[in-house]
């Protein structure tokens, strides 16, 4: 059963930086795409990001331009660059294989964009 540990959270002001990293527990992983989602309160869980195993990458249309998602060469952990954050990124991020179902899901790690 694949594992996700996400971290890096925390209480930014607005404008501020971030970055969050999220480490899975699949020995495979680095043949499929991962991906950042977050669940902001009272809302559906949404897909920001997502970077295939050659590296490629996609955004949200809310995101994008200040937003980088990475992943280490063994694939298995991947990372969320945030920049400019807005109040409205507010949010408990997650990561995941995109192409997985049903989907199991780690704790995530809470984004608070907060002056």
């Amino acid at each position: 059963q694949v594992q996700f540990v996400e971290s890096g959270g925390g209480l930014v002001q607005p404008g501020g930086s971030l970055r969050l990293s999220c480490a899975a527990s699949f020995s495979s992983g680095s043949a499929y795409a991962m991906g950042w989602y977050r669940q902001a309160l009272g809302k559906q869980r949404e897909l920001v990001a997502t970077i295939t195993s050659g590296g490629n990458t996609n955004y949200a249309d809310s995101v994008k331009g200040r937003f980088t998602i990475s992943r280490d060469n063994a694939g298995n952990t991947v990372y969320l660059q945030m920049h400019s954050l807005k109040p409205e990124d507010t949010a408990v991020y997650y990561c995941n294989y995109p192409d997985f179902r049903p989907k199991i899901w780690g704790q995530g790690t809470q984004v608070t964009v907060s002056s």
